[in-house]
C-alpha cells in the first residue's frame, strides 16, 4: 500500500489458510482482490491463478515473507519500460535480520544444473545487469513471456519453480534483468522454514526434475556423470550434517516419478531458440566442490545468526 507507483492492482492468493488472515485483509484493505484457493495447491499453482485472473501486461510477485521499499514497483516497471526485450526482472533482496547483507540479486545457474542466489551473503551485488533469472519471491514478469512459454510448473508445488521457469524462458530467448535499486527486505524461508524436511524434500526432488526437463541434449548425456557426481556429493554432505533423510527422499521421489518432468520436456525443448554456445554464455561453468560447500556454508551461518 506504500508503493509510489499508482497504476497497479493488488491480488492476494490465499492457499487455504486456517487463521484470520483473509477476514483481516477484507476488513483492513477492502480494495484488495482475494483469490481463495481450495486447500494449499502450492506456490506455483497460486501464482498461476494470479496470472490467469488478471490481464495486466506486467505481473509482479511478492512473497508473504517479503517487504518492498516504496519505490520497488516503480523501479521494476521503469526497467520493463526501458528494456522491452527482457521478460523477467529481478529484485535486490536483503536479509531482514541484517539488511546490509544480500539475500538474492537474481539467480545463477551452473553447468551442473545447480542454481543459487547471486551474491548471497555479500554486502554489494553490483549494478543493474543481465542475469540468468529472478527469485520469484520478489520479481516482475511480462505476460507475453507466460503466453509464449507457459506458466509456473505446478508439479513442482514449491521451490525451484522459479528456476524452472527462468530456464525455460532463457532457452526460448527471453532475458532477465537484475534491477539494482529495486529493494526488498526478506525473511528468508519464514514460511517454508530453512532446513525443514518439507523444504529439503522439495528442493531435492525439484532440482532433479529441473535438470531432466530443461538440460539440452546431447550435452545432458555428455555431462551426466559430472551432474550426478555433484548431486550425490550434496546429498552425502547433507546426510552427514543433518542426518535428515528428506534430501535423499526428494531425489528418490524425483527418480521414481521421472515421467512427470519428462512429459513436460518435449514442450520446453521445442521452444528452444538458443544454441548450446549461447546457453554457455548465460550460465556458469562447473564450480569446484569446495566453492559449492563454502557458498552453502556461508548461507547456513548467516541464517544461524538470526
Amino acid at each position: 500500500m506504500e508503493q509510489d507507483y499508482s497504476e497497479y492492482e493488488v491480488i492476494l492468493a490465499d492457499g487455504g489458510s486456517t487463521d484470520s488472515s483473509v477476514p483481516w485483509v477484507r476488513s483492513e484493505y477492502p480494495h484488495v482482490r482475494i483469490i481463495q484457493l481450495a486447500g494449499n495447491p502450492g506456490f506455483a499453482s497460486a501464482n498461476n491463478c494470479i496470472i490467469d485472473t488478471t490481464t495486466s501486461p506486467l505481473i509482479a510477485f511478492l512473497n508473504n515473507d517479503a517487504s518492498p521499499d516504496p519505490e520497488w514497483l516503480s523501479r521494476l516497471a521503469s526497467a520493463a519500460s526501458a528494456h522491452p526485450e527482457f521478460g523477467m526482472f529481478a529484485s535486490r533482496m536483503l536479509f531482514a535480520h541484517n539488511p546490509a547483507i544480500i539475500n538474492s540479486a537474481g539467480i545463477s545457474l551452473d553447468r551442473a544444473g545447480i542454481a543459487w542466489d547471486r551474491h548471497v551473503g555479500s554486502e554489494e551485488a553490483g549494478p543493474t545487469m543481465e542475469v540468468f533469472g529472478p527469485s520469484a519471491g520478489a520479481a516482475l514478469y511480462r505476460r507475453a513471456m507466460f503466453d509464449d512459454i507457459g506458466h509456473f510448473d505446478e508439479s513442482f508445488f514449491a521451490y525451484l519453480e522459479d528456476v524452472d521457469l527462468a530456464w525455460r524462458a532463457r532457452l526460448a530467448g527471453w532475458k532477465c534483468l537484475y534491477v539494482a535499486d529495486a529493494n526488498v527486505i526478506h525473511e528468508h524461508s519464514a514460511t517454508g522454514i530453512e532446513g525443514s524436511p518439507f523444504k529439503n524434500y522439495h528442493l531435492g526432488r525439484n532440482k532433479v526434475w529441473s535438470v531432466i526437463k530443461n538440460y539440452p541434449m546431447p550435452q545432458a548425456l555428455v555431462y551426466f556423470p559430472l551432474i550426478a557426481l555433484y548431486d550425490l556429493m550434496s546429498v552425502f554432505l547433507a546426510l552427514i550434517r543433518t542426518r535428515d533423510f528428506s534430501v535423499a527422499r526428494g531425489r528418490l521421489s524425483a527418480i521414481w516419478n521421472w515421467r512427470t518432468p519428462w512429459l513436460h520436456r518435449r514442450r520446453a525443448q521445442s521452444q528452444r531458440r538458443i544454441s548450446w554456445a549461447e546457453f554457455c554464455t548465460i550460465t556458469e561453468g562447473f564450480q569446484s566442490p569446495l566453492a559449492l560447500y563454502r557458498r552453502y556454508d556461508k548461507l547456513r551461518k548467516l541464517l544461524a545468526r538470526r
